[in-house]
């Protein structure tokens, strides 16, 4: 844990290249760098940081991880926009009594899906609307194994937030769909087992 109210931030690394996915609120930065230099091959440089959506738990973090590794930020342009102004209601940095101050968004992205490399990795963004209209999941492969990065699965949704239920469901079952045998959340950790993860998402689709 780095900080409360922190949500998960994730490493991904391979060969000599690696990315963040979230950043925290950024309250706890000192520990997040250490916990990634503990993890981090290396030989490894850190190009991007994925933000999952524009919510200050996730996002709070991203101009200091930024400073420190050098790096790129991603996030979908649905919910750039909201991070490039400062906007404190949907980016629910006044939930935290914070404010978040507006930062660049490097790379928008502007398609249902987009894919990365991470060394011989390929890292699939997919748009995944309902928690926020720019909320994002990212899937990769390794071993054999179909690893989905689905940072606030559970939610919540509330109109502050822009979030749309229909859309929430319908990302959920696509969810289902992908066969996931473990996926990291934000705030649940991590579930193994392709009957888990839809165990897990199911008890949200009501």
């Amino acid at each position: 844990m780095s900080a409360s109210g922190d949500a998960a931030v994730y490493l991904v690394a391979d060969r000599d290249r690696a990315v963040l996915i979230d950043a925290g609120t950024g309250a706890g930065h000192d520990r997040v760098v250490e916990n990634i230099s503990a993890c981090l091959p290396e030989a490894a440089s850190i190009e991007n940081l994925f933000l999952t959506h524009c919510h200050y738990d996730h996002t709070g973090g991203a101009e200091k991880l930024r400073e420190s590794y050098h790096l790129k930020v991603i996030a979908h342009e649905q919910d750039a926009v909201f991070l490039e102004k400062g906007d404190n209601t949907v980016t629910a940095a006044s939930w935290y009594g914070a404010s978040l101050i507006p930062f660049t968004v490097d790379h928008k992205i502007n398609r249902d899906t987009e894919t990365f490399r991470i060394g011989e990795t390929e890292l699939q963004t997919i748009h995944w609307p309902g928690h926020s209209p720019g909320s994002i999941i990212l899937m990769l492969e390794r071993a054999g194994k179909k690893i989905v990065f689905g940072q606030d699965v559970h939610g919540p949704l509330h109109p502050s937030l822009l979030s749309n239920r229909e859309d929430y469901l319908f990302s959920l079952n696509r969810l289902k769909t992908l066969e996931a045998d473990i996926l990291c959340e934000g705030h649940y950790g991590i579930i193994k087992g392709k009957e888990e993860v839809k165990r897990f998402i199911s008890q949200f689709i009501n």
